[in-house]
Parts: C-alpha cells; sequence; structure tokens
C-alpha cells in the first residue's frame, strides 16, 4: 500500500515510537490522526505536522473513551486505511517483592494498556478498514501493532508486561488469517530498548548498561528506525501474519 494520500491512525502517538511514526506518515504524504492522553504533546505534534494532521484526546482504557475518540477519528478525514497501536506502558515489579505481594490491581492495568486497549482499536477500526475500497491486489488496510522482544525474553520482575506483550505478539496470526478475506493485513513489531519516554526515567547508568548488552549497533534504538519499519511494512503487501523483532540482536538475560 503506498502510504501518499492514506489515512492512518496511531494510538498513543504523542510521542516516543508513535510519534516518529507520525513524522514518518507525514513525510510520505498521508493523513495522521493521532490518539493519546497527552493533550499538550499530541496538539504540539498535530500543529507541527500540518494540514495532515490531527489531534484527538483519549484514554484508550476507557471504553466509552476509546469509541468516542474513533469515531472522531473517522470523521476527521473520512476514513482509515492504516491503524498503528503504539499506545502502551512498561513496569518492573515482582510477584513477591520486598513490600510483599504485587497487587493484582498493577497486573491488570498493564494487561489493560496494552493489550485490551489495542484489541479494542482494532475492534473499532475494523468496520471502516473492511469498508475501504480495495487495490488491485485486494488490500483494504492494514493493521500493525507494538509487541516487544520481552514477549519472547521477559526478565525477572517483567511478568505483567512480557504476558501483555506475549499476548500482542498472539493476536497477530489469528487476527491475520481472519480478516484476510477482507483484504486486511496484520504485522507486529517486537521492538528492543529504544529512546523514548518509556526508559527515560531510568538511572544515565541502567541506560548504558542496556546499550551496551545490545551486540550492534550498541546503543539504544532510534524512534525513526522504528517508524522506518512501519513505513516499509506497509508498502510491503506480502508481509503479513508476522512479528519482527527490532533489536539489535539483543537477547535479553534473566535480569
Amino acid at each position: 500500500m503506498e502510504l501518499a494520500g492514506r489515512i492512518a491512525w496511531i494510538a498513543g502517538g504523542a510521542s516516543g515510537l508513535g510519534a516518529a511514526t507520525a513524522r514518518e506518515f507525514a513525510e510520505a504524504g498521508a493523513r495522521a490522526v493521532i490518539l493519546d492522553r497527552n493533550a499538550p504533546a499530541g496538539a504540539s505534534l498535530a500543529a507541527e505536522l500540518g494540514e495532515g494532521a490531527r489531534f484527538i484526546p483519549a484514554d484508550l482504557t476507557d471504553p466509552a473513551s476509546a469509541e468516542a475518540a474513533a469515531q472522531a477519528a473517522h470523521a476527521t478525514f473520512n476514513g482509515v486505511h492504516v491503524l498503528v497501536n503504539c499506545a502502551g506502558i512498561a513496569t518492573a515489579q515482582r510477584v513477591l517483592g520486598k513490600d510483599g505481594l504485587m497487587p493484582l490491581n498493577d497486573f491488570t492495568r498493564v494487561i489493560d494498556i496494552n493489550l485490551t486497549a489495542t484489541f479494542n482499536l482494532i475492534r473499532l477500526a475494523l468496520p471502516h478498514l473492511f469498508a475501504n475500497e480495495p487495490s488491485a491486489d485486494g488490500e483494504r488496510g492494514i493493521i500493525i501493532n507494538t509487541a516487544s522482544i520481552a514477549a519472547y525474553d521477559g526478565q525477572i520482575g517483567q511478568a505483567a508486561y512480557a504476558a501483555s506483550k506475549a499476548a500482542v505478539a498472539g493476536l497477530t496470526l489469528p487476527l491475520a488469517r481472519e480478516f484476510a478475506r477482507q483484504g486486511v493485513r496484520v504485522m507486529a513489531i517486537a521492538p528492543g530498548p529504544f529512546e523514548t519516554p518509556l526508559l527515560a526515567g531510568l538511572p544515565e547508568a541502567a541506560r548504558q548498561s542496556l546499550a551496551a548488552a545490545i551486540p550492534f549497533p550498541q546503543r539504544l534504538g532510534q524512534p525513526p528506525e522504528f517508524a522506518r519499519l512501519v513505513r516499509f511494512i506497509v508498502e510491503n503487501a506480502y508481509l503479513n501474519g508476522e512479528v519482527i523483532r527490532l533489536d539489535g540482536a539483543l537477547r535479553m538475560g534473566p535480569k
């Protein structure tokens, strides 16, 4: 699918991987709807990108807010061809730590944000994707979700995060198979450590340690590198039903 002239919804699009994707899409001539809870950052990015971008505030963990946001997103440019789910949080918490048992709400919050909200936005976008006119090879749209290498190499303290991202990865093939008859592809990207707000709060020593563990290039990933992969997936119609690791060959140890 050529990006020029297409309409994309980007969840978590106000910062980090989502903001880089919005910029990449705008450069390619696509129109971007930025969905995020961070109103100042979202509005600022939309203003930066110009007439081809709009910001819609949304708490995607709240079903009513998500449905209203999806309706507003569709009305903004009258459609959607590409859905990119980047919204998510990362936590580090042992099931049984020094302060006792991990509260169940801490686990379910991560699942709600990283998994349930992702699935719900797919569900809400799907009728609009199916309604698109097919291309010459029958393609109507594409969904790209953000998993993580923690889905495969989950570390101690990542039970909630790794479980949520493993589930996002697990959505890929069954949804690709289900939506194939309507010409909608489903892909996922599993990034390693990237220079995003999720890692910004770590001490510098921890960030350097993460970078040193990456075989090559020995540094944290840059959000534009994620965005370029998203664009490549959109433009290569034979990519479907797969999770692509983007991690510099990193395989994380238990800690």
